[in-house]
């Protein structure tokens, strides 16, 4: 009997891995629409794909792989058996790249298909929402696939590609910030006015002053480790804009005629995005090759002077710092929230491609029969970004060298980082001025 009840649990498992969204996490997530726990599952694929790529780089993995008896290419063999992996391509930043190469794919191919899909009754839908089990093998395929990629110049295009689409998933990033503080912000108003509790209110100053705060420390430590009297010019003229441009955003939210247009505007969003430029900022200088503009935190706390010539291999790569970690824990949120996201931000709600929908009851439910609440392509195409985005942080956007087959810093990375902290900026502008010269649209 036990056995027959086994079978019969594992057959209902097996039906769940081919079947819809709900089926897989009802138990889990009862009370959630079956368009967001699609969403949850395809970012546990995106996450799943990270963990994978975060072991594949740790320090010394490649070290203990050659210690695996015929394993590695000149590691330790057994008689009469040839070791047959190279060890180079399946740890390091090959691996990185070849890893978020086979997401980039994966869902690149998914945004391709969705294209146009209008509601649930979609034959498409039924895909979008189920055989689990047999999109991870094809994501299994395409990576196991990925690392038979010769080196070449694959490496080096690949930066390139990665480079472009970081930079969009920068600017996606900040309008999920964006989005994130105008709800926070809307509720805790909301909730300070129906209790007449002045909590809230004191809570969203507290905020406010303490991400302004950090804001500001950052650009005074800027301009006190990342600059010198006489270089890194570029620095001070990045540090120096985008405090302006900070500044210039902030007292635009609080203007008279924008808080009549919007009523939920204010200093909390902007000091948020202030915050993320800042960090935007300090995560494109610690790209700067020149490492007397750029020096390491360990310089910071041993008083190394960083105008000596590093006497470090040019080929080593430090994978782990501290904008790296930050910008996994910001991609890791924004994942996350733009899966559970259910947002009533007209404006974000047409650049993410999503819909306002209510909070559903009692069980997992089919919520798009009438129409779908986001767009499946871009939902794809926007986790397709994130791969690449994943890809860069891990190695810290270092640019393969095709020569020496090392990694190294370069100005473009810096560039793209710069550039995409001034368009966001200027989309959070646009967002704040847009309802006033075009007032006969709804931007509410």
């Amino acid at each position: 009997m036990g056995a027959c009840m086994a079978l019969c649990s594992l057959a209902s498992c097996a039906s769940c891995l081919c079947g819809s969204a709900p089926c897989l996490l009802c138990g889990c997530c009862p009370s959630s629409n079956n368009s967001t726990i699609t969403r949850l599952v395809f970012s546990f694929f995106l996450l799943m794909g990270t963990m994978v790529s975060v072991i594949m780089i740790l320090p010394g993995m490649e070290t203990q792989l050659r210690k695996i008896p015929g394993f590695c290419e000149g590691g330790t063999t057994i008689p009469g058996l040839d070791n047959q992996v190279n060890c180079d391509v399946i740890v390091g930043y090959k691996s990185v790249y070849r890893m978020c190469f086979a997401m980039t794919c994966f869902f690149f191919l998914f945004s391709a298909i969705m294209i146009r899909v209008r509601t649930s009754r979609d034959p498409r839908a039924a895909l979008q929402n189920g055989f689990w089990f047999f999109k991870f093998l094809i994501l299994t395929g395409i990576t196991v696939g990925a690392f038979f990629i010769p080196d070449g110049t694959f490496n080096s295009v690949w930066f390139y590609f990665g480079a472009v689409g970081s930079f969009i998933f920068i600017l996606i990033q900040l309008i999920l910030l964006i989005d994130f503080a105008h709800s926070w912000n809307k509720i805790w108003v909301e909730n300070g006015e129906e209790g007449d509790n002045k909590g809230w209110f004191a809570a969203l100053l507290f905020f406010t002053v303490l991400f302004f705060a950090l804001a500001v420390t950052a650009v005074v430590l800027f301009y006190v480790y990342y600059t010198q009297p006489d270089d890194c010019t570029e620095h001070k003229v990045f540090i120096s804009l985008n405090l302006i441009f900070c500044f210039i955003v902030s007292v635009v939210s609080i203007l008279p005629k924008v808080q009549e247009a919007q009523p939920h505007s204010g200093l909390l969003q902007a000091s948020i995005i202030s915050l993320y430029t800042m960090y935007v900022t300090w995560s494109a200088m610690t790209n700067n090759p020149n490492r007397k503009c750029n020096p390491s935190l360990l310089s910071f706390m041993s008083n190394v002077s960083t105008t000596e010539p590093s006497s470090e291999d040019p080929g080593h790569v430090q994978w782990w710092d501290a904008q790296g970690i930050i910008g996994l824990i910001i991609f890791l949120f924004c994942t996350l929230y733009a899966s559970i996201r259910s947002s009533s931000n007209t404006q974000v709600n047409k650049l993410m491609q999503t819909e306002e929908t209510g909070r559903s009851g009692g069980e997992a439910v089919d919520n798009e029969e009438d129409g779908v609440t986001y767009s499946y392509s871009f939902f794809h195409f926007h986790l397709c970004l994130a791969s690449l985005y994943i890809m860069m942080t891990l190695t810290n956007w270092y640019q393969p060298d095709t020569n020496t087959q090392a990694m190294k810093s370069s100005m473009p990375a810096v560039w793209v980082k710069i550039c995409s902290s001034w368009l966001g900026l200027g989309l959070y502008l646009w967002t704040l001025i847009a309802p006033l010269i075009f007032p006969d649209r709804d931007f509410n």
